[in-house]
């Protein structure tokens, strides 16, 4: 069980004191000013910040992922690079699927996915390396810490 930290009574007083006197500030400010008070304490209260507020509905993983892609991020470039033939979009989709696999494989698949291995039943088909094999994981890496970022800020 935790412990209990007593307050003191004279500082309970103190915050309570200074709560009351910025709720009469408060008060003195709405009879002075009535509701155009509003604008001492927030920006752009007359702007159309409800319009853009609205506006800024969240992506989805898949869109900013692309978004991603399309950036001139260095991940982004070595990837568009190295899997020159794909559409963004079929990229997006596919690291949108490698992160549904446990955590541990993720980094596997997705760089099996840059060298061009295509999984087919228990086996890979190799199409090209262009970049070898240590250079190809660490690639994964930072496009699986890329991804993870993307998808906290989505979430």
């Amino acid at each position: 069980m935790g412990h209990k930290i007593p307050v003191e009574p004279q500082a309970r007083l103190e915050n309570f004191l200074e709560h009351l006197e910025a709720a009469r500030q408060l008060q003195r400010e709405w009879m002075t000013y009535g509701l155009d008070c509003v604008n001492l304490y927030f920006d752009d209260v007359d702007e159309d910040w409800w319009e853009k507020w609205v506006e800024e509905e969240p992506q989805s993983f898949e869109a900013a992922v692309i978004a991603f892609l399309e950036s001139d991020n260095w991940v982004a470039v070595r990837v568009r690079k190295q899997l020159q033939d794909k559409p963004i979009s079929e990229i997006a989709s596919k690291l949108d699927k490698y992160l549904s696999f446990p955590q541990e494989d993720q980094i596997f698949a997705i760089k099996n996915f840059l060298a061009g291995k295509v999984v087919m039943g228990e086996n890979y088909r190799y199409t090209t390396i262009e970049i070898d094999e240590i250079e190809l994981f660490n690639l994964a890496a930072e496009l699986l810490e890329k991804l993870e970022e993307i998808r906290g800020r989505n979430l």
